[in-house]
C-alpha cells in the first residue's frame, strides 16, 4: 500500500493528534508499505532531527520501501500537475499518482482525503483511501 506524508508525520511526531492511530495501524498491518523519495523529503521537512533519523532508520530496516523517481516519469508527473492544477497539486502528490499507476497499487495511507478522493488513476480507477484514523 502507498504511504503519503501525513501518515509519516503522524507516525513520527508524538504530539500529533493522529500519532497513536498511526502506531496502532502499523501494529496490525501485514501489507508492504511503499512511497516515493519526495514523500520522504516532504515528511522530513515537518520532523525534528530525532524523528528524521528514526524515519530514515525505519526505511533502512525495510519498514518502508522508497522508490526514486526516474526522469522518464517526469512527463506523466507533469501531466498530473497540469490536470489537477485547480487542486493545487504538488510534485509529491503527483509522484504518488505515478507510483500508483506504475505499481498498480490503489490503496493509500493519507490524511489528504479531499485531494486523493479526486485524483484518478489509469483506467479511470480511484485511490482506495484506507481507514487508519
Amino acid at each position: 500500500m502507498l504511504v503519503d506524508t501525513g501518515f509519516l508525520v503522524a507516525l513520527y511526531i508524538q504530539r500529533d493528534k493522529l500519532h497513536s492511530q498511526a502506531l496502532a495501524f502499523l501494529q496490525v498491518n501485514k501489507q508492504p508499505l511503499i512511497t516515493t523519495a519526495p514523500v520522504i523529503v516532504e515528511s522530513c521537512y515537518f520532523l525534528d532531527t530525532r524523528a528524521k533519523v528514526e524515519l530514515l532508520q525505519w526505511v533502512v530496516r525495510g519498514g518502508l520501501k522508497v522508490i526514486d523517481i526516474p526522469i522518464k516519469a517526469y512527463p506523466q508527473i507533469a501531466e498530473s500537475i497540469e490536470k489537477y492544477a485547480d487542486h493545487d497539486i504538488d510534485f509529491t502528490d503527483a509522484t504518488l499518482i505515478w507510483l500508483a499507476n506504475e505499481y498498480q497499487q490503489r490503496e493509500i495511507l493519507t490524511v489528504d482525503k479531499t485531494d486523493f478522493s479526486v485524483f484518478r488513476l489509469k483506467n479511470n480507477h480511484w485511490f482506495e483511501l484506507l481507514s487508519w484514523y
